[in-house]
């Protein structure tokens, strides 16, 4: 048995941009659900320092990371469009790390990366919820802190 550390990470406002995206596209586009756009979620920008951070945990030998991201509803196009994200970002490699699931309390590891603390059943979470952009949390070097990567 592994005794490595399972981590989660949330992609949507942890690895890549989505609010500042969604509010971008309807104030200059004026339309309402931009998540439902084909592509939309392919040329997201990265958050601060999130690819080298998770970099970072993936050469880390105590951690196995895992991306952990719930889908659009709106856009049944961005189960693809999120694995291209990954790929773009992380190499063809770590897509096989790619779990995409609406209820993140199915899950069960050490620490779940996430902005949201509840709604997607990230209140459920078997482990610790390191609540990204929190005050506790608020970035991505707060994060490696708290794993001890700094």
């Amino acid at each position: 048995m592994s005794t490595k550390k399972i981590i989660y990470i949330d992609m949507d406002d942890t690895l890549c941009q989505l609010s500042n995206e969604l509010t971008k596209v309807r104030s200059e586009r004026g339309i309402e659900f931009p998540h439902a756009i084909p592509e939309f979620w392919l040329d997201l920008p990265p958050i601060t320092n999130a690819i080298t951070s998770v970099n970072k945990l993936k050469a880390d030998p105590d951690f196995d990371v895992y991306v952990l991201t719930a889908p659009s509803l709106r856009n049944p196009r961005s189960y693809m469009e999120k694995r291209l994200w990954i790929e773009k970002h992380f190499g063809y490699e770590f897509c096989e790390k790619l779990i995409i699931c609406s209820n993140k309390g199915l899950l069960r590891g050490d620490y779940l990366i996430d902005d949201y603390d509840e709604g997607k059943g990230q209140e459920n979470f078997v482990g610790e919820l390191l609540h990204f952009g929190s005050a506790q949390y608020p970035s991505w070097q707060a994060i490696m802190e708290k794993l001890a990567l700094i």
